[in-house]
């Protein structure tokens, strides 16, 4: 007989993991959790507390502060496997579970799924040949040790890797091992999990050599149980129904996506949009019900790569089922500081982030120096950024773990602002108004290439109208496109009514936007 127990990995929304909890084990299944140790305690208690007495729960003995990329997240999932062998010994399969997961069939149908065939479900291809790494590192995940975590710490993580590049202070994998890597969100029988744990126990220096790798979620459990199980009892694939676009972005599901994601080969699907409640609320109710058939098609993934071909511009006969994945989603916030005077708008994104601790990132789409995370090979070249802006941005959302992000513009880049402005997600435009000078606007002009650095006056002085037209002439485009929430600053205006913008704009309170409008070189140049 099956039982399932889930392994359910969270970080945030305490009601939902009750929610899911109580959803998955109201059919005979179990679940043992592990809550990010970098969210609150108190969260973690009110968790405990509302499922204190479901005998089908089980916690995690210890917490750990997951960092993507990181060793925390396998060792969180070790320390969440523990609990689940101890607490259910009648559980037969173990599967790896997010809080963005839902399931997509019955109980009933999962459980005759995985009675049917004596199996391990885990995608597991070979790490050097299998193509499954497309952009980014390959062979220095492993060889390398990578001690810090590369978004959160980004110039450590990059400059200990060059010092160990410069050093030769390479590494051999395990000798005995075939380093395998797929997808994280797998399902195992009960005899392939206690293979790994004792594994683990015996061997601690794969431990050791995994825990300093990079990213080793998609490369731990796929090499040991490769490793451990003969091939014949494997299908490497996942029964999570996920998909990435070709930037590594996840596809995410919506309200209408419930006939389609029924029709995957999948019991789960990943991710579904926390703003879908219709969609959860149906899926919820899904997992319990009996009886129930499913008319298997499995033309997700392949749908996906047909309309999003290039045989298939201009001709669009339906909506899109990932279409939402090109807009940034309603949850999310936008603010676009728009300035001429790069070096102002960067002073104030830097107060910003001192007083709110909100995420900022310069002019990523005017100069290509910007530091920006690795995003699998978008983020390289303004044209890129250019063309997949909003893609661009949406994994900056993910990357940065925010709802809400600032990014400097420049007021040229007046089809971008409206291309966010339509966007279903909250954009609001901070306009900054400067003064001028003769000396600013001549810069310009050199910085720009209408002026040579040893230009005649007769040059500047015919220049300079020019230009002093053209950032009018960008401000009045501005006002003519009508934003719905475009604010703006000036230069010439008190700190209280600079300050009253900036609290509407950011949504803090005024004393806050005082001690921002109020600094002495704000507008300096």
């Amino acid at each position: 007989m099956v039982q399932i127990a889930y392994i359910l990995l969270c970080h945030k929304d305490p009601d939902a993991v009750v929610a899911q909890a109580r959803r998955l084990t109201a059919a005979g299944d179990c679940v043992s959790i592990h809550f990010d140790a970098r969210a609150p305690r108190a969260l973690d208690a009110a968790i405990r507390t509302e499922l204190d007495d479901n005998p089908n729960v089980t916690f995690a003995a210890r917490r750990f502060k997951c960092g993507w990329g990181e060793w925390s997240l396998v060792a969180a999932t070790l320390e969440a496997v523990r609990a689940a062998v101890a607490a259910f010994p009648q559980a037969s399969h173990f599967y790896m579970l997010s809080g963005d997961c839902l399931p997509v069939k019955s109980a009933e149908y999962a459980h005759a799924f995985l009675a049917a065939e004596d199996v391990d479900y885990i995608e597991s291809v070979d790490f050097h040949d299998g193509g499954w790494i497309k952009t980014g590192f390959r062979e220095e995940r492993l060889i390398y040790r990578h001690l810090f975590n590369e978004r959160k710490r980004k110039r450590l993580f990059y400059a200990s890797l060059e010092l160990q590049k410069r050093l030769g202070l390479t590494r051999e994998v395990p000798p005995d091992l075939q380093v395998m890597i797929g997808s994280q969100w797998w399902c195992l029988r009960r005899s392939t999990i206690e293979a790994v744990l004792a594994f683990c126990t015996e061997r601690p220096d794969v431990l050791r050599f995994f825990s300093t790798t990079w990213i080793p979620d998609e490369t731990f459990f796929q090499t040991l149980v490769r490793h451990l199980v003969r091939r014949e009892e494997i299908r490497s694939r996942t029964l999570t129904f996920l998909m990435f676009t070709d930037y590594g972005m996840p596809v995410t599901f919506y309200n209408d996506h419930y006939d389609l994601l029924l029709r995957q080969d999948a019991l789960f699907a990943r991710k579904i949009s926390p703003e879908a409640t219709e969609l959860r609320q149906r899926l919820g109710r899904l997992y319990a019900e009996t009886g129930r058939s499913f008319e298997i098609s499995d033309e997700g993934r392949n749908l996906f790569a047909f309309l999003t071909g290039r045989g298939r511009e201009g001709q669009r006969f339906a909506p899109r089922f990932w279409e939402s994945e090109g807009s940034l989603g309603r949850d999310k916030e936008l603010l676009l500081v728009v300035c001429k005077k790069w070096h102002v708008a960067k002073r104030l994104l830097g107060l910003i982030r001192h007083q709110t601790g909100l995420p900022g990132i310069e002019y990523l789409f005017n100069e290509e120096s910007t530091p920006l995370p690795d995003l699998g090979g978008i983020e390289r070249g303004l044209e890129k950024r250019m063309r997949h802006r909003r893609v661009l941005v949406n994994m900056l959302f993910g990357t940065l773990d925010t709802q809400r992000l600032a990014l400097c513009l420049d007021p040229a880049m007046l089809d971008m602002m409206q291309d966010f402005d339509a966007d279903p997600s909250t954009t609001r435009i901070l306009e900054i108004d400067c003064d001028f000078d003769d000396d600013y606007l001549l810069g310009h002009a050199r910085r720009v290439g209408l002026l040579g650095q040893s230009a005649p006056r007769e040059a500047m002085e015919q220049v300079l109208p020019a230009v002093r037209n053209s950032i009018r002439h960008e401000a009045e485009r501005m006002q003519a496109a009508g934003f719905s929430r475009h604010l703006r600053i000036r230069q010439s205006a008190s700190v209280d009514e600079n300050a009253m913008r900036l609290a509407q704009f950011l949504s803090i309170s005024m004393e806050t936007a005082r001690e921002i409008a109020s600094a002495e070189d704000l507008f300096a140049d």
